[in-house]
């Protein structure tokens, strides 16, 4: 496509601010958000190649889940107790931000709790043998037995299940819009970002096809994108995708809380107007989901299918409604990965939230806020450094990609 007169001219002369954060998900508005909260005075640009919460952050189920991806033994045996529970203490923070900073009903903040639910009894002796330790770390958590579990959620043929009382759900693509909004930044949608080039003194330029933007300093939240923009960071991130489907309306509200199941297998939710959103299978078609092609497929599709219908038998009444997939960022390690862009410190990317981004993500917009503007030490921001994926640790080499996510 040839450019006019005008449209080259604006190529030509590039608009400059103070920060620009690349990716409208929910990294992303959550960094310009909390720009604008912790120094009004920055001029910040949000630049999206498609629509606000266009990948994964306005795919997901929106479960507001604390935690990583994984069961909480699963963490202690992976990073260790102390680490386990501060990435614990850090998704809790981001849930109680997320009530006390917004305004919930522009974007379906409902608090009620959430399950981990087994789906067999292996996994059922370790949800209840993690109860003490999540409890010795602050986590409000009730063990419910099989028979509890499974009328509270009106399944069938579940294993027990783990209740944390401040389990959410949300509607994730209304909190990526709410969160662009109240940042005030000048949102650029439909501008991919082709190229970043470097000057002498530290700023960048962002090439896109009809735009140029420069900036001081840049904040990189695009996923699994991240090596197309940053070809030196190869290894921090790889694509995964995952599958969801949702039933037209049931006449009842009977999935009163997100459910988590099958080691994070599967997860299942019901909207405020009846419609179960299920997602996952993808542990059962592995090599075929570790892929960055955003489309559905039959077995996927078929699984999950199988599965509402071997647990939740009355959703059989119900027709499928939509289908759909989104691709992930997974970290070599399970938990997100953020540093500064190599050769370029006062620049920094978020990535690899395998799967849990609304677990994490405006707390985490908060850290790379405080490590841009260097208006206070980020807290936490150790915890998921990219030096730690070249250290000798065992666990930044453990595969977390077959279980699937919900956020």
């Amino acid at each position: 496509m040839s450019l006019s007169f005008w449209q080259q001219r604006r190529r030509a002369q590039a608009m400059a601010y103070d920060v620009i954060v690349v990716g409208g998900g929910i990294v992303g508005c959550s960094t310009a958000y909390w720009l604008r909260r912790q120094k009004p005075s920055l001029d910040v640009a949000l630049v999206e190649a498609r629509t606000l919460g266009a990948g994964a952050s306005g795919r997901n189920a929106g479960f507001v889940l604390q935690g990583t991806a994984a069961d909480y033994l699963s963490d202690v045996e992976r990073y260790g107790e102390r680490t386990a529970r501060r990435l614990w203490h850090f998704t809790r923070a981001n849930r109680d931000l997320m009530e006390k900073e917004l305004q919930g009903q522009a974007f379906g903040w409902k608090s009620e709790g959430s399950l981990t639910v087994a789906g067999d009894v292996e996994e059922d002796e370790r949800l209840q043998d993690s109860v003490g330790r999540l409890r010795a770390a602050g986590a409000p958590v009730v063990y419910l037995e099989p028979e509890q579990t499974n009328r509270r959620i009106h399944s069938t043929g579940l294993y027990g299940g783990l209740l944390v009382t401040t389990g959410a759900v949300v509607d994730p693509l209304r909190l990526v819009r709410h969160l662009a909004a109240k940042s005030s930044a000048d949102v650029h949608t439909h501008l991919p970002v082709e190229r970043l080039r470097w000057d002498d003194h530290g700023g960048v330029l962002l090439e896109t096809p009809d735009q140029r933007l420069w900036s001081e300093r840049v904040v990189l939240a695009v996923g699994p994108a991240l090596p197309s923009l940053v070809p030196e960071l190869p290894a921090v991130v790889r694509p995964v995708r995952a599958q969801m489907l949702a039933t037209t309306p049931g006449a009842n509200q009977t999935i009163p809380v997100p459910v988590y199941s099958h080691r994070g297998g599967f997860y299942i939710r019901q909207d405020e107007h009846g419609h179960v959103l299920v997602g996952g299978g993808r542990h059962q078609h592995r090599q075929a989901e570790e892929t960055p092609v955003d489309a559905t497929t039959p077995a996927v599709q078929a699984t999950i299918e199988r599965y509402l219908n071997t647990h939740f038998p009355w959703t059989q009444e119900l027709s499928i409604q939509q289908r759909w997939s989104g691709t992930m960022g997974f970290s070599p390690d399970g938990r997100p990965v953020v540093g500064p862009v190599p050769e370029h410190p006062d620049s920094v990317f978020a990535t690899g939230f395998t799967g849990h981004g609304m677990g994490y993500g405006f707390r985490m917009g908060r850290l790379l806020a405080q490590r841009v503007t260097g208006t206070k030490r980020p807290d936490g921001y150790e915890l998921f450094s990219v030096s730690r994926l070249n250290e000798n640790d065992p666990s930044s080499r453990t595969d977390p990609s077959a279980r699937s996510s919900s956020s």
